[in-house]
């Protein structure tokens, strides 16, 4: 079935609602195609009972070039993020965002990848995921990427990624932010977050240079994962995502290491929402389990409903701001 217009696109231009997603990864590449359906089963069937606008699924790459330490879980390659992500859609009937890491890439190899993506997958969302490394040269820029996508014939509601560890050691995520809007960005999708602080100062120094420069902020997403063990902690830090002694300390000598954790992500976005309410910024939620551990999938769909809660107060109080302004 060819694919028409996104959903999404019209929900994010509200920017006096939320969007709520749950993030997940497609089954590894050896998994027969049946078991796939049962796995998107019991995914689905975890989440039925809360209310969310849609699902995310990530293109997993070994990013062993990123980093010297080895990976704590072994790399193994995934089934296709587009077929995964249209069984999604076809169960839920609900917007799958894809991302696509387009490091492998040349141009015309990405044309033919965006093109089967929208007739053949039906899919209409995507988030582009450049080069894990400076050390990488890639064949594909992702500027050239997005332009890709921009000229293509099919309407994609085009997403980008932002790391406010970025921001934090080279102090110009925000003007990234802005770039990658005008080069076709409409939303972004942060990594994990367990350094609020950090996100924070993202967010703020985004909000006021786009005031400044009279744009309309895009829509930003903010991912949050539980973490219960240490080898699902060491996977964080791995993965390159800012956990402060303190919080890691927190979390390693609770009695309950998960249910530290979920109390860690609720205080770390209730500081980010204290923080940005000034500034008007249209925010949403992606809350994504890193292990296919029971207990952490578990404790990833009890954070979702904990932080949607807190997302939604913070919605309310910013149309009553500008209700009473």
């Amino acid at each position: 079935m060819q694919a028409q217009e996104s959903e999404l696109r019209t929900r994010y231009n509200d920017s006096h609602r939320g969007v709520y997603f749950i993030g997940t990864t497609p089954p590894k590449s050896d998994t027969p195609a049946d078991k796939v359906e049962t796995i998107a089963n019991k995914l689905l069937e975890r989440v039925s009972d809360i209310d969310f606008d849609g699902l995310i699924v990530y293109d997993i790459q070994d990013e062993g070039s990123r980093i010297s330490k080895p990976r704590p879980f072994p790399f193994k390659s995934t089934h296709d993020p587009r077929w995964y992500s249209s069984l999604l859609n076809e169960k839920s009937k609900r917007p799958v965002i894809t991302y696509k890491s387009v490091i492998q890439s040349d141009k015309m190899a990405f044309n033919d990848w965006a093109e089967e993506a929208w007739q053949k997958y039906n899919v209409k969302d995507v988030v582009l995921v450049g080069s894990p490394s400076k050390d990488i040269k890639a064949t594909l820029p992702l500027s050239q990427a997005y332009q890709t996508l921009v000229e293509s014939p099919h309407n994609f509601f085009i997403g980008g990624v932002t790391i406010a560890e970025r921001h934090a050691s080279k102090g110009n995520e925000h003007e990234r932010l802005i770039e990658k809007h005008k080069q076709g960005c409409n939303f972004f999708i942060s990594q994990a977050i367990y350094d609020p602080q950090a996100t924070i100062d993202l967010l703020t120094r985004y909000a006021i240079e786009c005031q400044k420069q009279n744009l309309k902020p895009q829509r930003i997403i903010l991912t949050f994962s539980p973490c219960g063990s240490e080898k699902t902690l060491e996977f964080i830090d791995w993965l390159g995502v800012s956990v402060p002694e303190a919080t890691s300390l927190r979390i390693l000598n609770a009695e309950q290491p998960l249910y530290e954790s979920i109390r860690i992500c609720s205080n770390g976005l209730q500081q980010i929402l204290d923080a940005v309410i000034p500034y008007d910024l249209p925010l949403g939620l992606n809350i994504e389990s890193l292990t296919n551990r029971k207990e952490e999938i578990d404790g990833s769909i009890l954070l979702y409903k904990l932080l949607r809660s807190k997302m939604d107060f913070y919605l309310a109080k910013q149309e009553l701001k500008n209700l009473s302004t």
